[in-house]
This record gives C-alpha cells, structure tokens and sequence, in this order.
C-alpha cells in the first residue's frame, strides 16, 4: 500500500528549511504572482550611517590666541580673533573661546606696546638688550672717559667697567669709538681685531696729537662687539689707552688735541703727521735685500710725504720767535726729501741704504727740539718701538 504524500509544497530529501523567526531571512514583498500562503519579504530599512562628526575648529581663532599670548604683532592678532568669531557664527565652526581670549589678550597687549612708544620704553628696552649681550655690559665709553676693569687687565675687557676721574689712578681712557659695517655675519674675532688695530691706531693721533706727550709705557687696547653682542646689533669698537704692563694705573688725562693745543702748536703737529704716517708704511721685510722694490715704494711716499710737510710749515704764519727755527727744520727735510727720492730710485740695495742713511739722519728726532721748545710742545723724543706714534721713534 503506498502512502501518499504529505499536501503542500515539496522539500527535496535532506534539505533543511531555512530558519525563522527574528534571525531568518528578511520575507520578500509578496506580489500578486506570489503562491497563496508563503510568506512575503519584508524590506530592509536600516542602512549604513556614519558616526557624526564634530563641527571643526577655526584656524583664525587659534591663531589670535597664538599671537595673543606672546604679543608679537597684538594688532594682528585683535584682528584674526574678531575675523575668527564673524566665521564661527557663519560656518557654525567651534572655537568662539579661542577668538575672545586671543582677541582680548591681543587688545591688552596692543595698549602695552601703544604706551611703551609713547614712553620711550622701547628705546629703553632695545638698549638695555643690546648692552646686555655685551656679556653683562654696565656702561658704554664715550671719548675722554677714564675707567677701572675687573682685576685692573684690560686685555679681553668687556664694558663692565667703571668710570672714574681721569685726575687719579685708573685703567684705562677711551680716545676714539666707531662703528663696524652694519651687514652681514659676525666676520670671526680676527678681522674684528685687525679691523680695530687698524683704525684705533689712526684715530689715537686726533685724540693725542702731541706723540711725544705720550709716555713710552702706554698702549693702545680696544673693546670689540663678540659674537653674542653682533647678533644683537652691536658694531662699536672703543678705543682706549691703558699701561703696556697690566695691572699698573696711568695718571691724569693723556688728551691733548684741538680743545687744548693753540693754532700754532696744532699747525706744526699736523704737519709731523704726514711724515709720522708715511713711516709707518715700511715693508714687512727687515732687510731691504729681501724686498727691494718694497722699500723703494716706501721711500717714494716718503719723500712725497717730506715734501708735504715742509710745505705745510711754510704755509703757516709763525710768531716771530718760532719763524727761524721752522724754516732751519724746513730746510732740512727739502735735504731729507732729495735724499728718500734717490733711495726710491736705487738700482741696487747697497745704493738704497747709502741714501736711506742720509736721509735718516736728516730727519732724526733731535732736529725739531728746537721748534718743539718755542713752541712749547714735549721735547723728550719717543724711544724706538714706543707705541707713541710710528713705532719708529722718529717721529717729528
């Protein structure tokens, strides 16, 4: 007897009806093609949402706190924080906190800067920068200063000096300042120094005109810009006299210059001058052997220089009592002159140093004692290698 089948829709054998219930299949919407009694498709209604996300900071804001905080540019800075709060409240952006801090900080700090200006303050302030990076710096020398260094050594000296009367003991007295060129990197501590040697030794002579006044035991220093102190805009170098043995005082003021010399005495120095400078231009080399040419260069612009400064004497009006002995020492250095001219025109070594002797002698030191006298000017000549003039000893 066969059984027949059970009614309804067939199931193939070993298959298994697909779950039910709330972890099924979602039902298909039934249509009318659609077998009366099977179950229809419900739509799936939930989709992929992304996570919300926040509104973004204004970058304006940020910066007006930034610049508010340290009050670089407060101005600036009042301004991005009022143009960050316009763009919050039209973009609906966050950071309305940041933009009326940094604007109010920006605003507080626009007033400092308004009343440091109006005060001076900045001046001040610049100044005291600047003087700082002098390693600590106390005071700045001005020309005819005379002052005391830590331990008495002038030699790396700073401006931590102390000023004081020139009429008593002291270190030190500061003759000339000048700046070094503005642009540029700090140029290393040997072109400042040579720089400074250079022109310290020219401007000592406006300050000290008489280099016979000048005892033989002085010297000249100089207080340079460092490193630290270029980077914040210092390029002044002062000039100062101080004692060849540190540790050892000068006394009273060495100045003698137009404010105290009269016409007379300032006529005949500058005159020497000339003569002074020309010397100072001798080669490097010793031996007129090693460089001939050299030294016939050097005796070229002294003779040139020889006939400069006679001239110079003979353009002046002397008193009476001092006419006869400049025009004696003019005179001689027309002699002095012809001789340097043939030592510049030597053929040979021997024959330069022939004239080169003669015309040593004929301006030797000695020879303007007389003038020096009348005129009432020193009248001890300053001893070779002397740091009084050339360095020469025959300064005139």
């Amino acid at each position: 007897m066969s059984i027949p089948p059970p009614s309804g829709p067939h199931q193939p054998e070993g298959s298994v009806p697909p779950p039910q219930g709330p972890y099924g299949p979602p039902a298909r919407p039934q249509s009318p093609g659609d077998s009366p009694g099977l179950p229809a498709y419900q739509p799936w209604t939930q989709g992929y949402r992304p996570h919300n996300a926040p509104a973004p900071v204004n970058g304006l804001a940020i910066a007006s706190l930034v610049l508010g905080v340290l009050c670089f540019v407060p101005g600036v800075g009042l301004v991005l924080g009022l143009t960050g709060l316009r763009q919050i409240r039209r973009r609906g952006e966050r950071g309305t906190g940041l933009a009326v801090g940094g604007a109010v900080l920006s605003g507080v700090g626009l007033l400092l800067w308004a009343l440091l200006f109006t005060t001076g303050g900045v001046s001040a302030l610049w100044h005291g920068i600047r003087e700082g990076a002098r390693d600590g710096a106390d005071v700045s020398l001005t020309e005819g200063q005379c002052f005391n260094a830590p331990g008495g050594a002038l030699t790396g000296v700073t401006y931590d000096v102390d000023t004081v009367s020139c009429t008593g003991a002291h270190d030190g007295e500061a003759f000339a300042t000048f700046r070094l060129p503005a642009g540029g990197p700090y140029p290393g501590d040997d072109a400042v120094t040579g720089t400074a040697d250079r022109r310290c030794q020219v401007l000592r002579d406006d300050y000290a005109m008489d280099g016979w006044a000048v005892p033989a035991y002085v010297e000249v220093y100089f207080l340079t810009p460092t490193e630290d102190s270029w980077a914040a805009g210092d390029r002044e170098v002062t000039c100062v006299f101080g004692h060849t043995d540190e540790g050892r005082d000068l006394t009273g003021s060495l100045r003698n210059d137009e404010t105290d010399l009269d016409a007379d005495q300032v006529a005949y120095l500058k005159a020497a001058h000339v003569l002074n400078a020309a010397l100072e231009t001798a080669p490097g080399e010793e031996y007129v052997e090693d460089d001939l040419a050299g030294h016939k260069a050097w005796a070229g612009r002294v003779a040139a220089a020889l006939g400069e400064q006679a001239r110079m004497l003979r353009a002046h009006s002397w008193p009476d009592e001092t006419a006869a002995p400049v025009d004696a020492l003019a005179a001689d250095l027309d002699k002095a002159r012809a001789e340097w001219a043939k030592a510049a025109g030597a053929g040979d070594a021997d024959t330069f140093s022939a004239h080169y002797e003669n015309g040593l002698d004929l301006i030797d030191p000695v020879r303007a004692v007389l003038v020096r006298a009348v005129l009432g000017l020193a009248t001890t000549p300053p001893t070779a290698g002397g740091d009084t003039g050339s360095g020469t000893g025959m300064q005139v």
